[in-house]
């Protein structure tokens, strides 16, 4: 007689809700990019997606009281003069969010108190270095102002947001960035990318610590790094576009810890790590389910516990922090899910217990939402672990704190943002065209010159 050992586990039996319609959102023109990104982020306070927007970038932030449909001329925020790719607020200041664009440029919002009441379209901080379209960026998990870029230049630059100034610049890859992860205390940057390498970086040295080869299919592959557990946990395709997740130890990338398949779907896979509870929730882009395991520092390293299904797709998904849950109720995760027609979905992930009282075990200290280091400190050299806090006592979010910004920064943004405008009114308008129409004309007498220099020295040379 045969004895199947169960693996023990608290997370064995999380189950997924969906919020009533009421406790929703509706009505917001959700982009309809390509481009491979969530489209939204959330803290305790806001929840901003990404807008579809005729002649530039918007996007919007709402206060999360205010559920229900939202209405078409709600506030949005609209610097940016092409399509925004990504955005991600900031994880010591709530008021704070970034946004990168098509428009080659990252812009630092800071939010006023309350909430959005009319259009924003002047940034805090506006940087500007890449050369092509930037597609995510991504805070320092410890690190006061630190700010990280990527961009389709193939380049991803760490700017210091107080002074506008880059600090950072990794140059090693050669191809299309398609995520970025901090390790827990900031000191190594994992990545991936279209040339199908998986790489560990010293962003402060510009420096590949460790690289291996990734998943070998041909659609995007996005890494997360697993915190304390330090593994790396990684999704993509095989060569025959099976989709895969792996398990990596970040010391060795010569080959993965674990490989497995999936399925066969073709969306992208979005993996979202929880640190407290060592679970990784991964929401395709197209599909109508969410699939989530709950790793371990030995093997078989990663354990599937169930999925949470609907038949409404997702085009992106975003995780509140763990310490705006609902304790009280056993709440582990709160997703929200981006639709295609234009909701956004509240799940609700919980572990059932009968006593009311606080569940140490499945809320250990949660990570505590203030940097560890300045700016200065991390370029120096130092590596801090990030500060954790308990839950037990309910969570107080602290009160809004004024971004400090030089004011050369500041002024670079008025600036930029000036220079970005469009043309207000008819004769401003003509004075732009026929501004154009000059340099057109310029540029094609400078070209045909260069033209008649090259025939004279193909001439000479032949």
């Amino acid at each position: 007689m045969s004895f199947r050992v169960v693996r023990q586990s608290k997370f064995r039996h999380v189950f997924g809700k969906s919020a009533k319609r009421e406790e929703s959102y509706d009505g917001i023109r959700i982009t309809r990019n390509a481009w491979d990104s969530p489209f939204c982020s959330v803290n305790s306070k806001f929840l901003a997606i990404v807008l579809e927007s005729g002649g530039g970038g918007a996007f919007t932030v709402l206060n999360l009281e205010n559920t229900g449909r939202i209405g078409l001329n709600a506030p949005r925020v609209t610097g940016h003069t092409s399509a925004v790719l990504d955005i991600k607020f900031c994880p010591f200041n709530e008021y704070i969010i970034a946004s990168a664009s098509e428009d080659a440029t990252v812009k630092v919002w800071e939010l006023p108190e309350g909430g959005l009441k009319q259009d924003l379209d002047e940034p805090v901080v506006d940087l500007r270095g890449h050369q092509r379209r930037v597609g995510m960026v991504e805070w320092h998990p410890t690190a006061e102002n630190i700010l990280f870029s990527a961009g389709f230049d193939y380049m991803i630059y760490g700017w210091n947001i107080a002074t506008g100034e880059r600090v950072c610049e990794i140059d090693c890859h050669t191809d299309t960035i398609y995520s970025m992860s901090f390790n827990w205390d900031g000191s190594l940057l994992a990545t991936t990318s279209k040339d199908k390498t998986l790489r560990v970086i010293d962003p402060r040295a510009n420096k590949v610590v460790q690289q291996g080869k990734g998943h070998q299919g041909a659609k995007a592959s996005r890494v997360v790094w697993c915190g304390t557990l330090n593994h790396l946990f990684t999704t993509g395709f095989s060569r025959m576009n099976e989709r895969q997740y792996g398990v990596w130890n970040p010391e060795d990338l010569s080959e993965p810890l674990k490989m497995e398949m999936i399925d066969i779907s073709s969306g992208v896979l979005f993996p979202n790590y929880d640190e407290d509870t060592k679970i990784v929730y991964l929401a395709g882009k197209g599909d109508g389910n969410i699939r989530y395991y709950e790793l371990t520092a030995e093997r078989p390293y990663c354990h599937y516990i169930n999925d949470y299904r609907t038949s409404t797709p997702q085009r992106g998904v975003c995780l509140m922090p763990k310490r705006a849950l609902d304790v009280g109720q056993c709440e582990v995760t709160r997703i929200y899910k981006l639709t295609p027609k234009g909701a956004v979905e509240v799940i609700s992930f919980t572990v059932p217990r009968k006593s009311t009282l606080f569940q140490e075990d499945i809320f250990p200290p949660t990570k505590k939402d203030e940097a560890v280091l300045s700016a200065e400190e991390w370029l120096a050299g130092e590596n801090r672990e990030p500060n954790r806090i308990s839950l037990k006592d309910g969570y107080v979010p602290p009160p809004q704190a004024k971004l400090e910004v030089k004011a050369a920064a500041k002024k670079a943004a008025e600036a930029a943002n000036e220079e970005d405008a469009p043309p207000k009114g008819e004769k401003e308008l003509l004075k732009a065209w026929h501004a154009q129409r000059d340099e057109i004309k310029q540029l094609q007498a400078q070209l045909a010159s260069a033209n008649i220099k090259i025939r004279t020295l193909e001439t000479k040379l032949g």
